[in-house]
């Protein structure tokens, strides 16, 4: 069954600043429950990941895509509901990119963070230059919508760091001890971390080989290897339906969203 290309043979050639996208979609989703990976469990007649995919291929803006898939991932190359008999590549929106816009890898790591980093570091063996963007999206946030991703790239296309998408925090929080409220913590400067993220390639990638050296301690997304170098990313406000699918209950709520929108 035809895939996506997965081969380095033909490098790109680097542009002034253009903006490639990774999307991590190595893991196994073990918090959602059910036989099959949560990237690949079907929410309003696609898989989590096609609705992800479809949303990016619609951002012109976005030159090309590594989705970094587990070695030997068996699911990719199997039969998905509402998905074409040649494959993700042949979704419609990711059909109409230009021949080898999307490229399926098999450079998912142990965690996340060091699945986005093989995936930067093929992008930099593809030929992209240092000083161009990259977006980093998780494949489970299948509600992000085309207009979200362009608002995070014009927010941060002339910023000198880069950003992510964020939501400032809506409920009171709590700090909690042993099941207990201890204290009520101060939520006006307290922001809900999103994706996409998006960083020069260069110093995103220094930032996460810093981070390796450590075994990826603590870092939970590209931001925070950033911050830990001393970065301060632009919060660019995001939206609450851009949420990760992590729960059972999470599919039936992005389903609710998703026929919504088409209603």
């Amino acid at each position: 069954m035809p895939q996506p290309s997965a081969s380095h043979a033909t490098p790109l050639h680097a542009h002034s600043e253009r903006i490639w996208a990774v999307v991590p979609c190595g893991g196994s989703g073990s918090r959602a429950g059910g036989m099959v990976p949560k990237q690949y469990r079907a929410v309003a007649g696609l898989p989590v990941v096609a609705h992800t995919l479809q949303a990016l291929a619609q951002v012109p803006a976005i030159a090309g895509l590594i989705l970094a898939v587990a070695p030997g991932d068996e699911w990719l190359t199997g039969p998905l509901e509402g998905v074409p008999a040649d494959g993700l590549g042949s979704l419609p929106a990711v059909r109409a990119r230009a021949a080898g816009w999307l490229h399926a890898l098999p450079v998912a790591g142990a965690t996340r963070a060091h699945t986005v980093y093989n995936a930067l570091q093929a992008w930099r063996g593809l030929g992209v230059g240092e000083r161009d963007w990259v977006l980093v999206h998780d494949a489970a946030r299948c509600l992000a919508t085309p207009e979200q991703i362009d608002g995070l790239i014009e927010a941060c296309r002339t910023d000198p760091v880069g950003g992510l998408l964020a939501l400032k925090l809506p409920d009171t929080l709590k700090q909690g001890v042993h099941n207990r409220a201890s204290a009520t913590v101060p939520r006006e400067d307290k922001w809900l971390a999103q994706t996409p993220q998006m960083f020069r390639l260069g110093e995103l990638l220094y930032a996460m080989e810093a981070a390796r050296r450590t075994d990826f301690a603590h870092i939970t997304d590209e931001a925070s290897a950033m911050e830990i170098q001393g970065q301060m990313p632009l919060l660019v406000p995001g939206s609450a339906d851009n949420f990760k699918l992590t729960y059972p209950a999470d599919f039936a709520l992005a389903q609710a969203v998703i026929w919504s929108r088409s209603a």
